[in-house]
C-alpha cells in the first residue's frame, strides 16, 4: 500500500454530538434515520419512538401489547419500517409499517423454540434478510423477495456448516450490511469471528475467517461496506469497553481477507460503525463509552467528544446522524465541515 501525505488544508469532517431527550427510560439497540428530520428507535419494553424534527421530540409508537425487545429497526422511507423483536421461540418477531407507524404487520411469529433471531437488513422495500444464531451447526437465515408477505428460511444445505455456538450479536442491528446483489454479515461468540458472504442475495455462500478477537462474548458486532470490494467490521469484547484490543479489521477484496489495524486504531469497544454517505473514505464508529472517526476509508482513527451509545444510523443526506443507547439515551450527530492536514491511501 502506497501513503500519499499531503500538507494542504483539505475539507475533511468535525463531528459533534448533541444529546437528544427521549422521554423513555429503556435500553435502545435499534435506530434507523431516512432523512435529517426522520428517524426512529427501538429497543426494550416493547419500545418504538419515531422523530420527525430531527430529533427534538420523539413520539412513542404502540406495536403489542406484549412485552418484547426491539432489537432493530430499518425504515425504508418515511412512512414504511420493519422492526425486529429478539429472543428464543415467539420472542422472535418481525413487524411492518406502511403508514408511519399507525398501524402494523406481523410479517413473521416464530414457533420454533430453538430460533433466536438477531439482526436484519434490507436491499429495499422489497428485498431483505435476517440473521439468527446457529442451530446444530447450520445458520439460521430468513430471506423474503416481497416485501415481508413471506420469509423463507434460506436452506442451511446451501450455507456453510456453522462452529459450535456461532451467531451473530443482538447489539446493533448492523452486524449485517448489503450492497448491490451483496450481502455480508458477522459472527461472533465462537473459537473464530468469520463472515460470511453471498454475492446473490442469499442463494449462495461463502465463509471467510477473519483476525478479530472472538469468544462467547467477542467477536465482529457491525460490519459496513463503502462499495463491493472495501468494507470494515468493528467489535471485541462487550463485557471489556474500555478496551481496543484487535477489533477493527479492513479488507479490500470483498470481505475475502481481513487486515487488522494496529495503529490509530479505535478507543475502545465498538458496537456499530457506518461510512458517511456522500464522503465514503469515511466513517464512524461508535460504543457504549464513545464514538471515533475515520477519513482515510478505516485505516486511522481519532476519537469524538462526547458520550457513546450502543447503536448509530447516517442520514441520507451525510449531513446527521443518530446514536441510541442505555437508560433512554439519544444523541444526534452533525458532520461539520472543518480543515486539518490528511493522509489519503491508495489501497
Amino acid at each position: 500500500m502506497k501513503v500519499l501525505a499531503f500538507s494542504v488544508g483539505l475539507l475533511a469532517l468535525a463531528p459533534t454530538w448533541t444529546p437528544l431527550v427521549s422521554g423513555v427510560n429503556g435500553t435502545f439497540r435499534g435506530v434507523s434515520a431516512v432523512s435529517d428530520e426522520i428517524a426512529w428507535a427501538s429497543g426494550s419494553g416493547s419500545t418504538v419512538l419515531r422523530t420527525e424534527d430531527g430529533g427534538t421530540t420523539w413520539r412513542a409508537i404502540k406495536i403489542t401489547d406484549d412485552r418484547v425487545d426491539f432489537r432493530d429497526v430499518d425504515a425504508i422511507d418515511a412512512k414504511t419500517a420493519y422492526v425486529l423483536s429478539i429472543g428464543n421461540g415467539p420472542a422472535s418477531r418481525i413487524y411492518k409499517t406502511t403508514d408511519a407507524g399507525a398501524t402494523w404487520t406481523p410479517q413473521f411469529l416464530n414457533d420454533d423454540p430453538a430460533v433466536f433471531l438477531d439482526a436484519m437488513t434490507f436491499w429495499d422495500e422489497q428485498h431483505g434478510i435476517v440473521m439468527g444464531d446457529s442451530i446444530g451447526g447450520k445458520f439460521t437465515l430468513l430471506r423474503t423477495d416481497n416485501g415481508g408477505t413471506t420469509w423463507t428460511r434460506i436452506p442451511p444445505d446451501s450455507m456453510p456448516p456453522a462452529l459450535d455456538n456461532e451467531g451473530a450479536f443482538a447489539a446493533s442491528g448492523t452486524n449485517v450490511a448489503v450492497f448491490g446483489t451483496n450481502v455480508w454479515i458477522g459472527t461472533g461468540a465462537a473459537a473464530k469471528a468469520r463472515v460470511l458472504r453471498s454475492t446473490d442475495r442469499g442463494r449462495t455462500w461463502q465463509v471467510f475467517d477473519t483476525p478479530l478477537i472472538a469468544g462467547g462474548s467477542a467477536g465482529i458486532f457491525s460490519i459496513a461496506f463503502r462499495d463491493a470490494m472495501h468494507g470494515v467490521i468493528v467489535g471485541g469484547d462487550y463485557r471489556k469497553e474500555s478496551e481496543a484490543l484487535d477489533n477493527l479489521a479492513l479488507t479490500s477484496d470483498g470481505g475475502q481477507t481481513w487486515t487488522l489495524v494496529k495503529e490509530r486504531g479505535l478507543s475502545g469497544f465498538r458496537s456499530v460503525v457506518a461510512f458517511v454517505p456522500g464522503a465514503p473514505m469515511s466513517a464512524v464508529a461508535v460504543g457504549p463509552q464513545g464514538s471515533d472517526l475515520s477519513t482515510d476509508g478505516g485505516h486511522t482513527w481519532t476519537p469524538i467528544a462526547g458520550t457513546g451509545f450502543h447503536t448509530f444510523s447516517f442520514s441520507p443526506s451525510g449531513k446527521v446522524g443518530f446514536g441510541a443507547g442505555g437508560r433512554g439515551s439519544l444523541g444526534k450527530l452533525r458532520m461539520e465541515a472543518g480543515s486539518f492536514d490528511l493522509a489519503a491511501r491508495r489501497d
